[in-house]
C-alpha cells in the first residue's frame, strides 16, 4: 500500500513540476505589438495576401492550392498551359486577398485602439466584431475559391502527386475529379 501512495505522489510531483514549467500568462510580450490580435507575421501575411491556413480545408482534401502548384511546377509536369492558366488564378487570388487583408488589418487596428482608450462600448464592439468576421469570410472564401479553381486545372495523376509531394499521401482526396482538357 505505502508503495502505490509514493508511486502516485511521484506522478503528482512530475505532473506539478510539468505544470510549473507552463508560462503562467501565454500572452505575455504581446501587449507589446502594435494590434495586439496580430503578430507583425500575421500583418504581412494578410497585406502580402498569403492563405494563413484558411483553405486547409481545401488543400487536405485534395484541393491544390495555386501557389503551391506553381512551387512544383516541375515535379507536377505542368503543362505551359496549365502554367499560365494556375498563374492566372493566383493572380486573380492575390489580387482580390490584399486589399481585404490591408482592411482585415485595419479593423483590428481600429478594435484594438478602442478597447486601448477605453472607449468600446457593447454596441461598437458588436459592429467592430461583425465587421472582422466578415472579412475574415470574404478572404476565406478567397483562398478556398482558388484552390477549387486550380484543382479543376489538374489531371488526376497531378492530384495524387501533389498529395504526396506536400506529405498528405493522397488521404481525404475525393473520387470524383473532373479536369481539364
Amino acid at each position: 500500500m505505502r508503495r502505490g501512495t509514493a508511486l502516485v505522489l511521484g506522478a503528482c510531483l512530475i505532473a506539478l513540476s510539468v505544470r510549473a514549467e507552463e508560462p503562467a500568462a501565454p500572452y505575455a510580450g504581446q501587449q507589446a505589438r502594435l494590434i495586439k490580435a496580430l503578430s507583425a507575421d500575421d500583418v504581412a501575411a494578410l497585406l502580402n495576401g498569403e492563405g494563413m491556413g484558411m483553405a486547409r480545408a481545401a488543400e487536405l482534401n485534395g484541393y491544390a492550392g495555386p501557389r503551391h502548384v506553381l512551387d512544383l511546377a516541375a515535379q507536377l509536369k505542368l503543362t505551359p498551359e496549365q502554367r499560365q492558366q494556375v498563374q492566372a488564378v493566383f493572380d486573380r487570388m492575390s489580387a482580390a486577398a490584399k486589399p481585404l487583408g490591408a482592411e482585415s488589418v485595419e479593423r483590428e487596428r481600429v478594435l484594438d485602439q478602442l478597447f486601448q482608450k477605453g472607449e468600446m462600448l457593447p454596441d461598437r464592439l458588436s459592429v467592430e466584431t461583425s465587421r472582422i468576421g466578415e472579412l475574415q469570410g470574404r478572404l476565406r472564401s478567397v483562398h478556398l475559391s482558388a484552390h477549387l479553381e486550380t484543382r479543376a486545372l489538374l489531371t488526376a495523376d497531378q492530384i495524387v502527386t501533389y498529395q504526396h509531394l506536400r506529405g498528405y499521401g493522397g488521404q481525404g482526396a475525393p473520387m470524383q475529379h473532373r479536369h481539364h482538357g
